[in-house]
């Protein structure tokens, strides 16, 4: 189990322990008022006192319940806030990475190759500024010879079909 679940496993547990005293704090309240009742009935004031304090303690333990409650579960989301802001962060770290590496991967020569292969084959012209240093002469870079041998092999491919 991660200890993410973990966290939220304890959280469930912990808040569902929580709101059972709270609403048994609310029966106990009602338990008390109805006492106070009885005795106010029955004319006696001090016995009625005593209950009307209990049913005010049963009512301030049972909202001391729901803001423990509401606590627990601010603080563990503050939690998942931070653990979701470091995984963004890693995340983005390693799709800066990935990306770098793939283009450092990718010579360029052989993607230029590819596109005008491609657009030969569509039968389209590819108007295309190539990168410095790929502007020489013609047939003297390797691209272009590379180019030249691709197109005659699908060329020869195209008259045996």
């Amino acid at each position: 189990m991660s200890n993410m679940d973990k966290h939220l496993f304890n959280l469930k547990f912990s808040a569902k322990e929580l709101q059972r005293n709270s609403k048994k704090c609310d029966k106990e309240e009602k338990a008390e008022k109805a006492k106070v009742k009885k005795a106010i009935q029955k004319g006696n004031v001090e016995v009625a006192r005593i209950h009307a304090e209990n049913a005010i303690r049963q009512k301030n333990q049972s909202v001391n319940f729901l803001r423990m409650n509401l606590e627990k579960i601010s603080g563990l989301m503050d939690k998942f806030e931070h653990q979701f802001e470091t995984l963004d962060v890693q995340t983005a770290q390693m799709e800066d990475t990935m990306s770098s590496t793939t283009t450092l991967t990718t010579p360029q020569n052989q993607v230029d190759s590819l596109m005008h292969e491609l657009a030969d084959e569509a039968g389209l012209d590819l108007n295309m500024e190539l990168p410095q240093g790929q502007t020489g002469s013609v047939g003297t870079s390797v691209a272009s010879v590379e180019q030249d041998e691709l197109s005659s092999r699908l060329a020869k491919l195209r008259d045996q079909m």
